[in-house]
């Protein structure tokens, strides 16, 4: 098997080159990841053949899933994503012993006070979903401590991070940080979620090597072959790597795309390791991969990662990684016009 055939191969599984609509999306990619729910929006907005900005959200829900990280997913995949300690966790508004918030020096909740102000925060989103700051209001109506604060509400997840890990609630899918409380459902064992979720990344991120799989999966390579071996792989060569993929009796006729935009945080470039992509070049890996943890929304020419881009209203702004002709030029503005209604396209040297 070719490069080529493999980069074909892997954007047909993840349709961008043959659009579906968005729940099998959604379910096939497991999710898109959504730091910044702009990304997660263009990463669908691109892959969807019903995508609508107005009624995107509809059967959708945010929470932490794959990596430990945010992500737009399927309502329905609630039980297979957040599975609540295999399930003994389900719904428990008790917080004694071990875990990872509560062995902080900072940490300021008792085992009490962290299910008193749990309480608080479920009763609020009774009568509808809140936002961050009016969840803290009414936490500090109800005696909240500027310390019990900082860990209830710590910036990367605390106390109500824990509330959604336990299935009480979501966030809204929405770019304001707000919650709601998630439907009721019965959690997926470990094991079985776990080996489902690999058998959706190899169907539809695949052709991809053991180093991609750990990488996407936030696994060892001991857990991702006893996954494997436990699913009907296919495989080839290529470049000295081995590639493997669950058939799908998907067609690959298509051909890689003059242009695409991708998402920043887009799926196919966090669905392989980084340092082994087939889109990005060594030498520009940073240029989407940055320090901070940030993917930048990246430039494919012909698949192959050129640039990154802004867009602010109607004035998108690229950076070139390489020397563009006038043609490449031209053929990455008429993409970008024919996704957005725009005034300005500027490309801009590093």
């Amino acid at each position: 098997m070719t490069r080529e055939e493999i980069k074909v191969r892997q954007m047909t599984n993840q349709y961008l080159l043959t659009p579906s609509d968005k729940l099998t999306v959604v379910r096939d990619l497991c999710g898109v990841q959504s730091q910044f729910l702009v990304n997660a929006l263009h990463a669908l907005k691109i892959r969807c053949n019903d995508f609508d900005e107005t009624t995107v959200a509809d059967g959708l829900v945010k929470n932490w899933t794959v990596r430990g990280t945010v992500h737009v997913f399927a309502e329905s995949d609630l039980p297979l994503f957040v599975r609540c300690d295999d399930g003994k966790n389900y719904l428990r508004n008790e917080w004694e012993g071990y875990r990872f918030w509560n062995n902080r020096d900072c940490w300021a909740l008792s085992p009490e006070r962290q299910a008193f102000l749990s309480e608080v925060v479920l009763h609020a989103l009774a009568d509808g979903a809140k936002t961050r700051e009016e969840l803290k209001v009414i936490c500090r109506e109800n005696g909240m401590t500027y310390p019990e604060e900082t860990c209830m509400f710590e910036p990367w997840g605390g106390g109500v991070r824990e509330l959604c890990g336990r299935g009480f609630m979501n966030y809204v899918v929405q770019e304001k940080k707000a919650f709601c409380l998630a439907p009721p459902y019965t959690p997926m064992h470990d094991e079985t979620a776990q080996l489902e979720i690999a058998r959706r990344y190899f169907a539809n991120y695949g052709p991809a090597t053991v180093h991609d799989a750990m990488y996407f999966l936030g696994a060892t390579q001991t857990a991702v072959k006893a996954w494997m071996a436990k699913l009907p792989l296919e495989c080839a060569e290529c470049g000295g790597k081995t590639y493997y993929w669950i058939p799908g009796g998907k067609t690959y006729g298509g051909e890689i795309p003059d242009c695409l935009f991708l998402a920043g945080f887009d799926q196919l470039m966090l669905g392989y390791q980084k340092k082994e992509s087939l889109y990005l070049a060594p030498e520009h890996l940073r240029g989407i991969f940055n320090l901070a943890g940030i993917v930048m929304p990246a430039v494919l020419l012909r698949g192959n990662a050129v640039g990154k881009w802004k867009k602010k209203g109607r004035k998108l702004v690229l950076t070139p990684f390489v020397s563009l002709s006038k043609r490449d030029r031209d053929t990455i503005a008429e993409k970008a016009q024919s996704l957005w209604e725009l005034g300005d396209i500027l490309f801009e040297e590093q």
